[in-house]
């Protein structure tokens, strides 16, 4: 898989930004996915006792994105966990919609066994874009924490 992130400390002064690249829209998927999962906690502090699976679809992958990044927060809150990972599958199921098929492994918050970082309370809009260029998707995502 060939995915990459970065934070970005010049783009929201009270939130978190990011921004991610894949070689296919699939490995962005997972790399802006590692990238909220870092934020919350240090994944290799956190252990995998409890998974959820997502489905979701959309025919704008940006917006599918965006919802699953959403996901991530939510369950965070809903169930009280942080991840240690995620598997997720993309596929295109005709010509207008996409298919996000999503396992989030993780255990619930202990701060005395985990390294928690930040407390994400959502998902923005702001500055936030899907593209692809030459062969490579990017994605520039603000976290509100």
């Amino acid at each position: 898989m060939s995915y990459e992130f970065h934070f970005l400390d010049d783009i929201a002064t009270a939130d978190l930004a990011f921004d991610a690249r894949g070689g296919s829209l699939q490995e962005l998927f997972q790399g802006a996915t590692c990238a909220v999962i870092d934020v919350l906690a240090d994944p290799m502090t956190v252990g995998d006792t409890w998974r959820h699976v997502i489905e979701r679809t959309d025919e704008d992958p940006a917006e599918l994105l965006f919802d699953w990044l959403s996901d991530l927060v939510y369950w965070k809150d809903a169930a009280g966990v942080v991840f240690s990972r995620s598997e997720l599958i993309l596929t295109r199921q005709d010509q207008r919609c996409w298919k996000l098929t999503g396992a989030l492994y993780g255990e619930p918050v202990n701060g005395s066994a985990q390294t928690l970082r930040a407390d994400v309370k959502g998902v923005t809009k702001h500055l936030y874009r899907l593209q692809q260029h030459e062969g490579r998707w990017t994605v520039r995502v603000v976290l509100d924490v």
